[in-house]
């Protein structure tokens, strides 16, 4: 079994309920889609915790921008990654751990590629930054154009829009609500895990996926897991620099 977690944005609370989760599931593998880090108040401990844990990340559009660029984030997103790059590189803590979190970050693929199946953080055409939205399924040039670049692969395991969901090459998309938190492999899909962090479904507790199977026959399934929402909110606002906004929409799940 393969736990999928995305997303996270520094939200420790959120990342420990779900590691415990994982745990108490049993699963052989931890994979990170992307966003460790962005918004919230611990990208340190974050970070950390996925660079012990997960098998690997790949390389979000909060990584990117923190190594690279922010221009195109909005205000309040930029305020976070600019403290957040600050909080990486502290000089009150040990110059070797910087290094390792930079050095890591440097590290993070675009994608990974195995057993007919596709992992990004983003999307099948722009693996970084390409948001899929559920009203996506009907836009049948982007979604053709999608599941073409997934090649040879039957599953696309995605995040970033922190929406959870399946979208079918048929054209359908499939709220885990309505299909009872869990979708057996019937054809080729991409696969929307949710976030950890900062869910936008209008739930607020963390999203999570787990995945039996190989790249054509498996199950997949969406986990909500509660946590402190309260605790967060809370080291957000005692940030001076990170917008209060990203504490209250914590609450709402949006």
């Amino acid at each position: 079994m393969i736990a999928f977690l995305s997303d996270i944005h520094s939200n420790m609370e959120a990342l420990g309920v779900c590691l415990a989760e994982v745990e108490r599931l049993r699963a052989d593998r931890i994979v990170c889609l992307g966003d460790v880090i962005g918004y919230g108040p611990q990208p340190r401990e974050a970070l950390r915790t996925i660079m012990q844990r997960a098998e690997f990340s790949l390389l979000g559009n909060h990584e990117h921008g923190a190594m690279f660029y922010a221009s195109d984030f909005n205000p309040r997103a930029r305020a976070a990654i600019d403290w957040t790059r600050d909080q990486l590189s502290r000089r009150d803590c040990p110059r070797e751990e910087n290094m390792k979190f930079w050095n890591y970050l440097d590290g993070m693929k675009k994608e990974h590629r195995e057993a007919r199946m596709l992992f990004v953080h983003a999307s099948p055409r722009d693996p970084v930054r390409e948001y899929l939205v559920p009203r996506d399924a009907l836009d049948r040039q982007k979604m053709d154009e999608c599941f073409a670049k997934m090649g040879d692969a039957a599953l696309c395991f995605v995040g970033h829009s922190h929406v959870p969901g399946v979208y079918l090459q048929s054209g359908k998309f499939l709220m885990p609500p309505e299909i009872g938190m869990e979708w057996r492999v019937s054809e080729r899909a991409i696969i929307n895990i949710g976030s950890v962090g900062q869910p936008r479904d209008g739930d607020p507790r963390a999203s999570f996926v787990s995945y039996d199977g190989s790249g054509t026959d498996g199950t997949v399934r969406f986990h909500r897991v509660p946590y402190d929402v309260e605790a967060t909110m809370q080291k957000i606002r005692a940030v001076p620099e990170l917008p209060d906004y990203l504490a209250d929409r914590l609450q709402q799940g949006r």
